[in-house]
């Protein structure tokens, strides 16, 4: 944990929050905070800043909260064809802590159906990972979830309205490793990236996606597992400087980590 998060409803009158769970017991026996120790803090979808310790018991964590810095928002949003369950479950935290706003889990030619039946596609699995994805990074904006189990529904109906002016980039394993090029695409331009199951798209996927205009984006020829193909291809967009920085951490506060 970088950044302890809570909902608006635990912040009580006077900024008092009152922790009796994990978070209380990371405080205490990682952390090993005392009265008077600063913690940085948020609010989920909210305000970050500091809280005091101010109490500390065997069962919970007396803090004092003081939010008023802006938290960093999303720098880009995913169109993931749905992987397998325990895929699924492994992504969800490293999407949040990568700074992803939208995640639309679609179906594709090669997705197996039984995947949208999967538990780790309901808000109460998945929730709790996104937002420890969040602490880690230090950062408060919980991604939208957004399942879409019909292919062409999705791009012909939703596609437009959800992400009007994203640049569009569709990722598919190729001869060459592709990026876009700083000049087509703004530094502070907002991506889409649709990252389709392994072994790629099909062929007329491809092509309804190239009517969206959505821009060839590449690694290379190799067919990656999903895991390790989408948190590349982020990076890689990382690395082309399509992302609002963090703002620096503050002195003199305790490491969370």
């Amino acid at each position: 944990m970088n950044r302890i998060l809570f909902s608006a409803e635990e912040v009580g009158p006077g900024g008092l929050v009152v922790l009796g769970d994990a978070r209380a017991r990371h405080i205490r026996h990682v952390l090993r905070a005392k009265p008077g120790d600063i913690l940085k803090t948020g609010v989920i979808n909210g305000k970050v800043g500091t809280s005091r310790v101010e109490r500390v018991t065997e069962a919970l964590v007396h803090l004092t909260a003081v939010h008023e810095g802006a938290a960093p928002e999303p720098w880009m949003d995913l169109i993931l064809a749905a992987p397998r369950p325990k895929v699924m479950k492994r992504l969800w935290a490293p999407l949040a802590s990568l700074g992803v706003g939208t995640i639309i889990v679609l179906n594709a030619f090669k997705v197996e159906r039984a995947y949208f039946s999967s538990h780790w596609l309901e808000p109460e699995h998945y929730t709790p990972l996104l937002i420890d994805g969040l602490m880690q990074a230090g950062v408060s904006r919980l991604p939208e979830v957004h399942i879409k189990p019909r292919f062409k529904p999705f791009l012909q109906d939703d596609l437009d309205a959800m992400f009007p002016g994203s640049a569009r980039l569709l990722a598919h394993p190729g001869e060459e490793a592709s990026a876009p090029m700083r000049g087509r695409l703004s530094g502070w331009e907002r991506p889409v990236l649709a990252v389709g199951p392994e072994g790629g798209w099909s062929g007329y996927e491809l092509q309804m996606f190239a009517e969206k205009n959505f821009e060839p984006f590449s690694l290379g020829g190799r067919t990656l597992c999903t895991t390790t193909a989408t948190i590349a291809l982020i990076a890689a967009l990382m690395a082309q400087g399509l992302f609002m920085p963090l703002t620096p951490h503050h002195a003199g506060l305790l490491p969370l980590c």
